[in-house]
């Protein structure tokens, strides 16, 4: 059962009946009669009703917890699914008609003991999913006049007015109205990605606020801004848990006709029921059912601590496995910051003046120019001015008046397309990027900028192949020959494809994924088809909603070494996973043959199945424990070790 958060966030309750709350209450009361049974034991009563008085409490935690038991398995088989769980059933089934009631007792205590052992390394392997929960505010300050009335995330309406106070955390998505002062941004990494706000600046839910009051009007409802998006790319990865489980019924149920196989052998062989009952209780996989979905989910908490959003579980299982890496060109290796390396002004303009009020306006936005606006500026070490009125709508630039001037930054198509006259005025089109700065309506500057290739691009390039047994590395681009000539050369990539539309993109990686398995890398929206057609897909950046979609994991903070680390989170999961499942199931198998020869009771090999069932689930947990990773580009020659 789920119940709503504030901003139509759904998060795990307890109701009365949960599953959970009920596997405990059959836990107890399995332990409390087994302790009871032994308890009577040296008390030597007189048998009641013809039944030994150590039995009794047998009798009735296998009546009431066997039930429960039963009733859920029942459901099962009424769905076909004839996994693991059912040679349980049967195990207990034969231990009541034998009159083996402690075997069928510790039976019960495997199957419920193992089902809270589940959910609370569940929790444990969800830690992350719960600290974004816990981090979202449960209320808002919506300022009315000169009152302010706190309400539910649920009830901010669009246009609404709402007041952050200091190190508040932003409720909705929205635009500053009143106030100056800076938000972090950092979302799930901790990183502190610090912005500057201003009134027309937009605020982003889940930002924390600085040392000022910020007023926003909220431009979103709570169950639509950034935060709650991400809570649920989030949730969706949890809520695959029943597929992940249905891998290790899948394995379970090849795994249950031989187990049956066997036992039936040893009982026709020996002619001893007892060896029949024997075999099944330690043949039940309940390493197969707890280990699987624990591990993975595991991952998924520690790539969340790192800042990677697992959209899909089955990218972990994947991404050992893939052999050949195609990368799109700008913003996967390359920065997608670019540096400003011309100022081009207006005969009437002086380069600094014309730098120092962009900078001014550009402190507002967050497109990937503004930072090299900035930081050309900071370089000069120019005193920037106030700004009001800022205003940064989608595919129309940024505007603002900075001490008194009416600012515009834009490109050179919105120019020409609103007056043609500007051909004759803009300098000649070059390859890179540029931006026009327009000065109270008239033509100011043109500035040119470059992006860089990443410093760590040559090394992650580099290592790809000897260290993660990449085959095929391969560079795709809309770009000009001569910009991804270059950028391979640098990085060392053999093969590069330029001047590549979408459609050719796709048509690529489909032909690679065909051969072998593929990873592909982008960041831009007319990446999301070739990110949806590769065997695994990861995206660059948290702008893009559309190349999230696509992908199969998301790196919202820009990172090449958070790459590596997400290959070293895969390829540590499917070993830990492997040594859970095959070790868990070779060890069932030999304890089976022990059983099979008579040599472990039905208790003994219970108490045995326990064992390997406590061992997987503290194996699966491993990755929810580790807090670092010493992956290959930090310091250049380490190796992840758990």
């Amino acid at each position: 059962m789920q119940a709503d958060q504030p901003g139509g966030m759904r998060l795990h309750t307890k109701p009365l009946w949960s599953a959970e709350r009920v596997n405990r209450a059959v836990l107890a009361l399995t332990v409390t009669g087994i302790v009871a049974h032994f308890a009577l034991m040296p008390i030597g009563m007189a048998p009641v009703f013809g039944v030994a008085a150590t039995d009794w409490p047998l009798f009735i935690l296998l009546a009431l917890g066997g039930g429960v038991l039963l009733f859920e398995i029942a459901q099962k088989v009424l769905q076909r699914d004839f996994g693991a769980d059912f040679l349980a059933v049967i195990a207990f089934i034969t231990g009541v008609i034998l009159g083996e009631y402690l075997a069928a007792s510790l039976i019960i205590l495997m199957l419920s003991g193992g089902q809270v052992l589940e959910a609370f390394a569940m929790r444990k392997a969800s830690s992350a999913l719960n600290a974004l929960a816990d981090r979202m505010p449960t209320i808002a300050h919506r300022k009315d006049g000169e009152n302010i009335t706190d309400i539910g995330l649920d009830d901010i309406a669009i246009g609404d007015l709402i007041a952050i106070f200091p190190h508040d955390t932003a409720p909705v998505d929205g635009v500053v109205v009143d106030g100056h002062g800076s938000m972090d941004e950092s979302y799930l990494t901790g990183e502190p990605y610090v912005v500057n706000k201003a009134p027309g600046a937009s605020v982003l839910s889940g930002a924390i606020n600085g040392d000022a009051v910020l007023v926003v009007r909220a431009e979103r409802r709570a169950r639509e801004s950034r935060y709650a998006q991400i809570m649920q790319v989030m949730q969706e990865a949890e809520q695959k848990r029943p597929k992940i489980r249905r891998l290790g019924d899948q394995i379970g149920a090849w795994f249950a006709p031989f187990a049956l196989l066997v036992a039936f052998a040893a009982w026709y062989l020996s002619g001893d029921a007892v060896r029949f009952l024997a075999v099944l209780v330690v043949a039940t996989p309940c390493p197969l059912l707890i280990a699987i979905p624990i591990t993975i989910m595991s991952a998924i908490s520690m790539a969340a601590r790192r800042g990677i959003v697992i959209r899909d579980p089955t990218v972990l299982e994947r991404l050992p496995t893939c052999r050949t890496a195609i990368f799109d060109k700008t913003g996967t290796l390359t920065y997608g910051r670019p540096e400003l390396v011309e100022i081009l002004p207006a005969a009437e303009n002086d380069a600094s003046n014309v730098l120092r009020l962009a900078a001014s306006l550009e402190r507002y936005s967050k497109h990937p120019l503004a930072m090299a606006v900035l930081a050309a500026a900071d370089a000069r070490k120019l005193a920037l001015g106030d700004v009001v009125r800022v205003s940064e709508k989608p595919g129309q630039g940024l505007t603002g008046v900075v001490d008194g001037h009416e600012i515009a930054m834009t490109h050179r198509k919105k120019l020409i397309a609103g007056d043609p006259a500007m051909v004759d005025i803009l300098p000649p089109s070059v390859s890179g990027l540029e931006c026009a700065i327009m000065i109270d309506g008239a033509y100011g500057a043109t500035f040119r900028f470059r992006d860089s290739p990443r410093s760590d691009g040559k090394h992650f390039v580099g290592h790809l192949a000897p260290i993660h047994h990449f085959k095929k590395i391969m560079l795709l681009s809309g770009d000009r020959e001569s910009e991804v000539s270059h950028l391979s050369q640098l990085l060392g990539i053999q093969e590069s494809l330029a001047s590549q539309s979408p459609e050719q993109k796709v048509a690529i990686v489909r032909r690679e994924a065909a051969s072998a398995p593929t990873l592909f890398m982008g960041d831009g929206i007319n990446d999301a088809p070739a990110l949806a057609a590769a065997t695994v897909g990861i995206a660059f950046g948290k702008h893009s909603s559309v190349t999230a979609e696509a992908a199969g994991a998301v790196i919202p903070e820009s990172s090449l070494q958070t790459v590596d680390e997400l290959f070293h989170i895969s390829t540590a999961m499917r070993r830990i996973l492997l040594q859970s499942v095959i070790g868990g199931m070779v060890l069932s198998v030999i304890a089976m043959g022990f059983a099979a020869f008579g040599l472990i009771s039905p208790v003994t090999g219970a108490i045995l199945q326990e064992g390997i069932d406590v061992i997987a689930i503290l194996n699966a947990l491993r990755l929810a424990l580790v807090r670092n990773i010493n992956a290959d580009l930090v310091g250049g020659e380490g190796e992840y070790r758990l």
